[in-house]
């Protein structure tokens, strides 16, 4: 498991596809299952941030609440459709990053990318696909291979 940024220089949106490696990303990202509260405290804080989980996978999907949560997060979701997806999107008040299953139920997300970066929200792909299939419009959104590290998430959402 690796992960992976997919950039354009540090730009969002259409550009080069050169792929690169964050600089830890030789280390596989693991489940943080059974971490100590100190083990899930992320580089970027996470409290009171609102995070959409869009996961289809029931057991993956609550591990990943049960994490942000435990990091301080707000989350939104989790929601395991494209429709629903895009419903909460467009209701939403308040959405300050996303972490997106590429794959729902045989149903590819991007529509729902594309309305959180049309919004301006910053968007992590989680996938058990290899990263870099991703579309060259999205070359300046991170990926990461599932199970998803809270903390590299963060630090790709928040920086």
């Amino acid at each position: 498991m690796e992960w992976t940024w997919r950039h354009n220089h540090g730009q969002r949106g259409a550009g080069s596809a050169a792929e690169s490696n964050a600089p830890d990303a030789a280390r596989p990202v693991r489940s943080l299952s059974g971490a100590s509260r100190d083990e899930l405290q992320p580089v970027v804080e996470l409290a009171g941030r609102h995070v959409l989980i869009v996961e289809d996978e029931y057991l993956i999907a609550q591990e990943m609440v049960g994490l942000f949560r435990a990091a301080g997060a707000e989350v939104v979701g989790p929601v395991a459709t494209v429709q629903g997806a895009l419903e909460l999107v467009e209701k939403a008040e308040r959405l300050d990053g996303a972490v997106i299953d590429i794959n729902l139920r045989g149903e590819m997300a991007y529509p729902v990318a594309d309305a959180l970066v049309k919004r301006g929200v910053p968007v992590v792909f989680a996938t058990g696909y290899d990263v870099n299939a991703l579309p060259a419009r999205y070359d300046g959104l991170p990926a990461c291979e599932k199970p998803v590290d809270v903390r590299r998430v963060a630090r790709a959402l928040f920086g």
